[in-house]
């Protein structure tokens, strides 16, 4: 049995809140406007529930800092983690800036324009974990087949409130 090494412990600990805490800020845009501006917006048929979008965003923040670990842990001497890592690191703000863009701004249109960027982070972070850990780069399969689903969705928000 392998000895339990503290240090990727605490990096994986690190690694999950990381996200969680993008998890967090994104939702400081989100949560005041979903009872009062989301609300007066019409919406396609496919819009889940609104308490659909918490337990998912949770799930998902924690697979991406499980795979922020796998890929952190090889460590930072490593140019191809170093650059993985800067996707990452671009995907997660441009996570942020969505809720900041769609809810805060109270914008579709300019949240439109930043999913779309965050899923080329997302496929760019995918490709570059895969070259470092398959694993990790599998576990971050989940969250962009969301954000596809959360681009259709902004952008049918978009097109029934211009």
């Amino acid at each position: 049995m392998k000895k339990i090494n503290i240090k990727d412990v605490f990096l994986l600990v690190i690694s999950i809140l990381i996200c969680q805490g993008a998890g967090f800020i994104g939702s400081l845009f989100t949560r005041p406007s979903i009872p009062t501006w989301y609300a007066t917006l019409e919406k396609p048929s496919f819009t889940p529930p609104n308490g659909v979008f918490s337990p998912v965003w949770i799930m998902l923040f924690a697979l991406m800092g499980i795979a922020l670990f796998l890929v952190w842990r090889t460590g930072l001497t490593e140019r191809k983690a170093r650059i993985a890592l800067g996707f990452f690191g671009m995907q997660l703000i441009f996570n942020i800036l969505w809720s900041a863009s769609f809810f805060g701004l109270r914008s579709p249109f300019v949240g439109l324009i930043d999913i779309a960027v965050l899923w080329i982070a997302i496929a760019l972070t995918i490709f570059f974990f895969f070259k470092i850990s398959k694993v990790a780069a599998s576990l971050l399969l989940p969250y962009i087949v969301w954000v596809s689903f959360a681009v259709i969705l902004n952008f049918s928000i978009w097109t029934l409130n211009t």
